[in-house]
């Protein structure tokens, strides 16, 4: 199944537009699960897996915090891809590229080893590095464009051709997306940016919006502003908002709540 088509199937089907981030940090995961399972991290995601699963329409899983863990963290990662339900969407976030033939190392070890519904890319080093991506046709990738972190103007708000950095990678996007499996990364913390992006990329492309929550971005204007003109394609992403709204043992139980209220509040800005 092609990524828009399970996308479509799978928000319809839980209504929801939320991505659930499964960032795994030893400081903030419950001390129990160190104490009563051999991989606590794994059981970690399982378990806020197995509370979500309904609500959501993916689970993004940023490679940096399983990689900082080694070989084992490397297996984590492995094993909650396996467990995640299978028409749920995956998104692993690993901003990766490099010249061509690396970068298609890149996509083949997320794509075909990881088995991976999506990812994000970096455009830095222009099109011949995004093409390996690209050619997996059923899959999707996610440009970064108009990034959450504070700091991001200091480049994306360059003036170029009197236009921003971040608006020249939109019309990129839109000029390379011969496949229909592009979309970009826009944060919610910049929500003009957001309109102008969704208005130079159409109606079509997803795009992935992470900055809700902890980065304070504002549920209200972001689905007002990125949302095409169906109320459709994004998807929200909210981590450490969500799966570390307790230490205690009904943690699982508190991320639910947590999540299915963000959904709820997307939900009542698409009517």
């Amino acid at each position: 199944m092609k990524f828009v088509e399970k996308f479509e199937k799978i928000s319809e089907e839980n209504n929801s537009l939320l991505c659930v981030g499964l960032d795994i940090d030893k400081e903030k995961i419950p001390k129990f699960l160190f104490d009563d399972y051999k991989d606590p991290y794994l059981e970690f995601n399982k378990k806020i897996i197995d509370s979500t699963k309904d609500i959501v329409c993916a689970y993004k899983l940023n490679m940096a915090f399983y990689e900082a863990l080694g070989i084992e963290g490397i297996k984590t990662l492995h094993d909650t891809i396996k467990y995640i339900p299978k028409e749920i969407i995956i998104i692993v976030d690993g901003k990766r590229n490099d010249i061509g033939n690396t970068a298609t190392k890149y996509a083949k070890s997320i794509f075909n080893a990881l088995c991976a519904d999506a990812t994000t890319i970096n455009p830095y080093l222009g099109f011949d590095s995004i093409d390996p991506f690209i050619k997996y046709k059923e899959k999707y990738n996610f440009i970064l464009c108009r990034t959450s972190n504070p700091s991001a103007k200091e480049l994306q708000d360059l003036i170029i051709q009197d236009k921003p950095l971040y608006q020249i990678v939109a019309e990129r996007i839109e000029k390379w997306n011969q496949n229909k499996n592009l979309g970009a990364v826009v944060g919610a913390t910049y929500p003009k940016e957001l309109k102008k992006i969704r208005e130079i990329l159409g109606e079509n492309s997803i795009l992935l919006i992470p900055g809700i929550g902890k980065q304070g971005g504002d549920v209200k204007q972001t689905v007002k502003n990125s949302t095409n003109n169906n109320k459709k394609n994004i998807i929200i992403n909210s981590s450490r908002g969500i799966i570390y709204s307790e230490k205690t043992y009904d943690f699982a139980e508190k991320s639910r709540e947590k999540a299915k209220k963000l959904r709820d509040e997307i939900n009542k800005y698409r009517r």
